[in-house]
């Protein structure tokens, strides 16, 4: 992981969980998105899901707005919570163009059980956690896609199917709200008790297992057993 202008929790998250963002960097949705052999079957499944899952996500990011403790949190996580839902989702929606997904079939579509633990998690812990823990849960999710989105755009080709995807995460634009998030986290992190910058850590961990398990979720096609 990189940790460049990173404060004193964020590196040490980075430095936690190396081996698990080497996972997910070098699992097979990622190597073969940036390949661009990725089917599009899989990417469908992925997108569809990812869109359940924005929406979660905006909901534990407005959680956050409210439980900021400053006038400058609220506002940074609730325009964090909208581009969750308008900006991210407007990228979906021009895949869910090119491939042929209509509302009513999104809608339709359960969510899979990765994207149904992930969301679950995030909302039970901006409902029931602090709010220096609610951010080590959802820093990964920043953190990591714009990690993997600039790895595979340094692999990935000029045709590759998916470079809208690949330079969304890989943007100036994304990278600059991941910092202000890690920037966040880490201010969030100062001062705490050493109990509760362990119960951070067990967050942003915990989280970033989820990660892996949304993509593996999204290139297996597990669903619900039962």
């Amino acid at each position: 992981m990189q940790g460049g202008g990173a404060g004193a929790f964020s590196r040490e998250a980075w430095a936690r969980n190396a081996a698990a963002y080497e996972t997910i960097r070098t699992m097979p949705f990622n190597a073969e998105l940036a390949a661009g052999t990725l089917s599009p079957e899989r990417f469908t499944r992925y997108i569809v899901q990812d869109a359940h899952y924005l929406i979660g996500f905006g909901r534990a990011l407005s959680l956050a707005a409210a439980k900021a403790p400053d006038p400058e949190g609220i506002v940074l996580f609730s325009r964090a919570a909208q581009e969750a839902i308008v900006v991210e989702r407007a990228l979906h929606g021009g895949f869910f163009r090119d491939y042929g997904i209509a509302p009513e079939t999104f809608a339709a579509t359960p969510l899979t059980p990765p994207c149904d633990h992930y969301v679950s998690y995030l909302l039970a812990t901006a409902y029931a956690e602090p709010f220096e823990v609610l951010l080590g849960a959802l820093l990964p999710c920043f953190w990591i896609y714009a990690e993997v989105g600039r790895d595979i755009f340094s692999r990935a080709g000029p045709g590759n199917p998916y470079r809208a995807w690949i330079d969304t995460y890989a943007g100036e634009e994304f990278g600059l709200a991941v910092a202000a998030m890690i920037a966040a986290t880490d201010a969030a992190a100062a001062g705490v008790s050493p109990a509760l910058r362990e119960r951070m850590h067990r967050a942003f961990t915990h989280a970033t297992r989820l990660e892996w398990l949304f993509w593996n979720g999204a290139y297996d096609g597990a669903g619900w057993p039962v």
